[in-house]
């Protein structure tokens, strides 16, 4: 008879151990391992409360109070994530503490709570409850100061990358276009600028895929405009250096390239880090969710306004589509999972690759 207690004591010591260890784990990779890290514990904090979110907005048909309601999914999501870590830290020490002959259970969950809130009204007696008593405050205290660290940086990211999307309105229109940025940089005479602004762009995507990879959070945080996004502006800007580098006749300028690549890159990366399935290997002749006449109708929109394109439509087409292929997919499951507003040739269609989801 002596036997189950004793048992059931090393069970719980040893379970306390593991649910505190797995809760620190899940605090150093969501707050500070500075690469991609899955995490089941935030996962599951952001799933439950994305579902909470669908329930309250799934009648609102305008979309200016939907994005009104989902601006709270992100802040939300990180006050609760805390509260779960602490919850988990509690019940694993209360285990511990049990397991150490405190009492019974409400006396160990009462020295749990006392320790990690640092009130002080139950206190442990003996070494080792004690030492454990002491360890478990610090674990609260450092989950706090890791919060209260993290945050400053995560909306210094956000700032930064929000600047850009709000400048791109100048430069494409609201919502953003790749057509109308070409309408615009030729009616300003201003295609020998066209280094300088992909040139900051790739940069843009190089931090976008860091911060928001290292920051998963950052994803669902919207813009202050309700009309932003930064997804339909990645989109935007990467359609831009595919329409130019395919259609217009100008001379070739490797910079467009590689801005195209560092986006589609930057949200490849993205969709990995959330489970999104598309091709890693597309090959040029795939299919788009941008169709020919809807290329043809833009085509014929530039030429109609003096735009300089390559005489072979049909060969400009190809080339699009072959750039289009790379980030089709992740493009449009971002869109749809971020909740992002209308714009053309991202927002404006579904991903067939996120139903269910």
């Amino acid at each position: 008879m002596e036997l189950l207690p004793t048992f059931l004591r090393i069970a719980f010591f040893a379970g306390g151990v593991l649910v505190v260890a797995a809760t620190i784990g899940s605090a150093l990779r969501t707050f500070v391992l500075p690469r991609s890290a899955q995490d089941r514990i935030t996962r599951f904090v952001f799933r439950s409360m994305r579902l909470l979110f669908r329930f309250w907005t799934w009648r609102v048909t305008s979309y200016e109070e939907r994005d009104a309601r989902m601006a709270l999914y992100a802040p939300l999501s990180l006050l609760v994530l805390p509260i779960v870590w602490l919850i988990a830290v509690g019940l694993g020490y209360a285990g511990i503490f049990w397991a150490l002959g405190i009492g019974e259970w409400r006396e160990a969950f009462e020295a749990s709570g006392s320790s990690l809130l640092t009130l002080g009204f139950a206190r442990p007696v003996g070494g080792v409850p004690l030492l454990v008593a002491f360890s478990e405050a610090a674990v609260g205290l450092i989950m706090v100061a890791l919060l209260i660290a993290y945050l400053p940086t995560m909306y210094g990211a956000f700032s930064k990358r929000e600047s850009a999307v709000t400048l791109l309105e100048v430069r494409a229109g609201s919502p953003p276009s790749a057509e109308e940025l070409i309408a615009r940089y030729h009616r300003l005479d201003r295609f020998d600028h066209f280094h300088e602004l992909f040139e900051v762009w790739e940069a843009w995507f190089a931090e976008l895929e860091e911060t928001h990879t290292s920051l998963p959070a950052l994803v669902f945080f919207r813009s202050p405009q309700p009309q932003h996004s930064w997804v339909t502006a990645a989109g935007a800007v990467i359609d831009s250096a595919a329409l130019i580098v395919a259609t217009l006749d100008i001379p070739h300028d490797a910079q467009v390239d590689l801005c195209i690549r560092a986006g589609y890159i930057a949200l490849r990366h993205i969709a990995d880090y959330f489970g999104i399935p598309y091709d890693h290997e597309p090959k040029a002749g795939d299919l788009i969710s941008i169709t020919r006449t809807e290329f043809d109708e833009v085509w014929d929109r530039l030429a109609a306004r003096g735009v300089p394109l390559k005489p072979d439509r049909e060969a400009a087409w190809h080339a699009y589509a072959g750039w289009r292929v790379n980030y089709d997919v992740p493009l449009l499951a971002l869109a749809e999972l971020t909740m992002a507003p209308y714009a053309p040739w991202s927002s404006d269609r579904g991903s067939p690759r996120m139903q269910g989801r």
